[in-house]
């Protein structure tokens, strides 16, 4: 009998202690305050057409979007990775032709971002790159550090998704879209001599977007000055540090706040943050500063018992998906980041990032059920490595 040496023996982690267990109930702890706050930031909408109050209308879209994102995460959670990962290319050409068809629908707010039936394809897409590149960079980790194979191709890569989201002109998904595939080439091995000029060319290509586009460019120097500009360009913003003064350390109270009632637009979409902080005070918004920031430490913890690189790759495109796009949010709507349209991860209304979180959550659960998994003697899995 063949007595396992100690090296081969993984101990034994309790349930509530498991990395993806703690990012569950931060995430079901944001959903649930992001229920209640959306309640209380939208129980005074009137149909525009009709003039009826709709007190309930985003509540229950909200609640059908917790329940599709829920299953989904379920049907995530079970999926055969390694099985899935054969279509990787499939997955990342039908997220493609769903960006460039978004393109031909008719503008809403200036912006071709939503495809009736399938909400924004931008967000599909950003999962989508993720796991393209985690096959890709898993495929060619012993030429990462070549020119072509590991820099230039991932690049052109990234390039076509973000290129597609530009051209929407959502430039918050593109720039996270950015950040989160360079993040993964670096953590795959690429070199610093590459990855730094990259750095420097997209900020290049940012710049001239905000410059070449006159709106942008209003926005962005409005930006530089809140207090001169409250009355236009930045009386969203302005509206939203107000809010924050005005819930002080206790808040408000729950329907207390006064920004929602037509004073702070979009307030239960991309700035539902500052609802919090009016009416529930500084405990509560530095208690979902703690949870995303929870999510970030856990998902990076979790990451040591990867199996490959493709694994590690994929769950840490999703980690940084849902933190980076949480500290861009959180950025925007205090003021240190020029206005983007980004949700705030399992808070704010929408379906489409609502599902969107819902995979995330579902690749990190079923990662932390796979890997939980015996590890293979020493002498079956040196032989593995050495026939793959």
């Amino acid at each position: 009998m063949r007595h396992e040496r100690p090296s081969d023996i993984r101990p034994a982690v309790p349930a509530v202690l498991n990395p993806a267990t703690i990012i569950v109930v931060c995430a079901v702890g944001l959903t649930l305050l992001g229920l209640t706050i959306l309640f209380s930031a939208s129980a005074w909408f009137v149909d525009r057409k009709s003039g009826v109050a709709i007190p309930y209308a985003y509540l229950t879209k909200q609640i059908v979007g917790v329940l599709a994102a829920g299953g989904l995460c379920y049907v995530f959670s079970r999926l055969n990775l390694d099985e899935v990962r054969r279509y990787a290319w499939w997955i990342g050409g039908f997220a493609l032709l769903l960006l460039v068809v978004v393109l031909f629908t008719r503008p809403i707010n200036g912006s071709r971002r939503w495809l009736l039936g399938l909400g924004q394809p931008s967000e599909f897409a950003k999962l989508a790159l993720v796991f393209c590149l985690a096959h890709y960079l898993a495929l060619n980790q012993t030429r990462i550090g070549e020119f072509r194979r590991g820099y230039v191709v991932p690049l052109l890569g990234i390039g076509v998704f973000v290129g597609l989201v530009l051209l929407e002109t959502d430039m918050g998904a593109a720039a996270l879209m950015v950040a989160v595939g360079l993040l993964l080439l670096f953590m795959a091995g690429a070199r610093w001599s590459f990855i730094v000029p990259s750095i420097a060319g997209v900020l290049a290509l940012f710049a001239a977007v905000v410059i070449l586009i006159p709106n942008r460019l209003e926005r962005f120097v409005a930006f530089l000055d809140v207090e001169g500009n409250k009355s236009g360009k930045t009386y969203q913003l302005y509206q939203a540090l107000a809010a924050y003064a005005a819930g002080g350390v206790e808040g408000a109270g729950l329907g207390q706040g006064r920004q929602q009632l037509n004073y702070l637009p979009e307030a239960h979409t991309d700035f539902i943050f500052s609802v919090v902080g009016e009416e529930l005070g500084l405990v509560f918004t530095l208690a979902v500063v703690v949870a995303f920031a929870t999510i970030l430490v856990a998902g990076l913890l979790h990451l040591r018992r990867a199996p490959n690189l493709f694994h590690f790759l994929l769950v840490l495109g999703c980690v940084l998906l849902i933190s980076m796009q949480a500290i861009i949010n959180l950025g925007v709507v205090t003021g240190m980041l020029p206005t983007k349209g980004m949700s705030l991860p399992f808070i704010s209304a929408g379906l489409s990032n609502l599902l969107l979180m819902g995979m995330l959550i579902g690749i990190i659960l079923n990662t932390q059920r796979t890997w939980g998994r015996a590890a293979l003697p020493e002498r079956v899995r040196t032989m593995r490595e050495v026939l793959g």
